[in-house]
């Protein structure tokens, strides 16, 4: 987990750069839609310091206290970065309902604009090596932060294109429209990145897709045993937890039902990777017939 840590630090440094940009321009400009965006950009900020710390912790070996590990440390981040994310929005909404009743036309728009892209184009390219990276180190605290920016990327173009109206057409109502968009946009991020995140802390199985891959495997690697039932999954981090009973002919020595179990977990962990897999062998008399039948 020290690359994904890394990565995490990264984000850090790319939140406080990034938020810089957005307040330069906030400042030059007075727009109230820029400063919607410069305050979601402070949520990016407090989000990616609390995933950098979710992050390490979660690398934590397992102890007495935690035999599973840490993994789920990363969840709450999540959760936490969800929270962040809806209060900011509630911040925008009040700071859009003052402005659509005082409406000022932005100064410097065209600096301001600049520096905003910057800005957005800088949290584009982030977003998108965090989408790849999290995949592959299977981190939910990374894949948050990276549909977080994604949205925050959305959102920011909105705001361009509605500072450039409003610089155009003089049409100031645009800009505390567009903030309370913006608002509204990052509020229903918000819930789902909380919504996913608890689904990982309750212990959801799977997904469907998955569960047939693994279903599929126990079923084609288990020659020899009759069949597995009582099959159930979890994630917890980048973990995913399996386990089932397997059913084997009472005449099968340990030695024989052993072998069975390392195949099965052999193919299981190339497929899904980091995994705990768990495999309890029953004799025949306790076949259930249902489940996975063995091919």
């Amino acid at each position: 987990m020290k690359t994904a840590a890394t990565i995490a630090a990264g984000s850090v440094a790319i939140a406080l750069a990034v938020l810089a940009l957005k307040a330069a321009a906030w400042w030059l400009t007075g727009s109230v839609a820029l400063l919607a965006d410069a305050l979601e950009s402070i949520v990016n900020v407090a989000a990616a310091v609390a995933a950098l710390i979710a992050i390490r912790f979660s690398a934590l070996p397992a102890d007495a206290n935690h035999p599973y590990g840490h993994a789920k440390a990363e969840y709450f981040s999540a959760v936490l970065e969800g929270a962040l994310i809806i209060v900011a929005a509630i911040l925008i909404l009040y700071s859009a309902y003052g402005a659509w009743n005082a409406p000022r036309a932005p100064e410097a728009a065209a600096t301001g604009l600049v520096i905003a892209t910057l800005a957005t184009g800088l949290n584009a390219g982030w977003s998108a090596f965090l989408f790849r990276r999290g995949r592959s180190l299977r981190s939910p605290a990374l894949l948050a932060d990276a549909q977080h920016l994604l949205s925050d990327v959305i959102t920011s173009v909105g705001v361009l294109v509605a500072v450039a109206l409003v610089a155009l057409t003089g049409q100031l109502w645009l800009d505390p429209l567009m903030a309370a968009v913006t608002a509204v946009n990052i509020l229903f991020s918000g819930w789902r990145l909380m919504r996913e995140s608890l689904g990982g802390l309750m212990d959801e199985a799977v997904p469907g897709e998955m569960l047939a891959r693994i279903r599929r495997l126990v079923a084609e690697h288990a020659a020899g045993a009759l069949e597995a039932h009582d099959l159930r999954t979890r994630n917890a981090g980048r973990f995913t937890f399996v386990e089932f009973h397997l059913v084997v002919p009472g005449a099968m020595t340990v030695d024989e039902a052993h072998a069975i179990c390392d195949r099965v977990e052999v193919a299981l962990k190339a497929e899904i990777g980091e995994s705990v897999i768990t495999i309890h062998v029953e004799p025949e008399g306790k076949a259930k017939h249902q489940g996975v039948l063995v091919l």
